[in-house]
């Protein structure tokens, strides 16, 4: 094994480069170190005709996770998500979701459980406020958890079960 390794050097050197460059993407061990922030507007005040209708506090999962998750009916009727106070751990492919409360997946504390979930949109940053549109066709009784969700490995970071204001 030895001889064949020496007599191809370069092809060795070429699959161990691209080993490690898959690895690399596959895992962004980079984004363990750096942190996004980003600060919306803030979420309430007393003459925005923007009302909250839920709201709750994330609990952390596979990742320390915390602040509060609120949805606000617009005037023009469509529902927005907002996220206060937030903070989570950075990912490769970090989603913000809706789940339902009773999935067993929410209650794994390692990843690998496929969650049943409604996509919300990509993570913007993991601190700070921000804002997202709900899907129309959301049914917050149905989906009435917003879970910080990594795709790419199937891990819930955290997650908020919103309930009524």
């Amino acid at each position: 094994m030895r001889a064949f390794l020496r007599g191809h050097k370069i092809g060795t050197a070429v699959v161990s480069f691209v080993l490690v460059v898959a690895l690399w993407y596959l895992f962004r061990p980079e984004k363990l170190f750096i942190n996004k922030q980003v600060n919306e507007a803030a979420p309430f005040a007393q003459n925005d005709p923007d009302q909250p209708t839920y709201t709750g506090t994330f609990k952390a999962a596979i990742h320390e996770t915390s602040g509060r998750a609120s949805v606000y009916r617009n005037s023009n009727g469509s529902l927005s998500l907002k996220l206060t106070n937030f903070h989570t751990s950075n990912g490769p492919d970090v989603h913000v979701v809706l789940a339902k409360s009773s999935d067993p997946a929410l209650a794994k504390r390692s990843p690998g459980a496929a969650l049943d979930s409604l996509e919300v949109a990509p993570l913007r940053g993991n601190e700070g406020d921000q804002e997202y549109t709900l899907p129309s066709n959301v049914d917050l009784a149905q989906y009435n958890t917003v879970t910080i969700y990594c795709e790419r490995f199937h891990a819930v970071f955290g997650s908020a079960m919103i309930q009524p204001f």
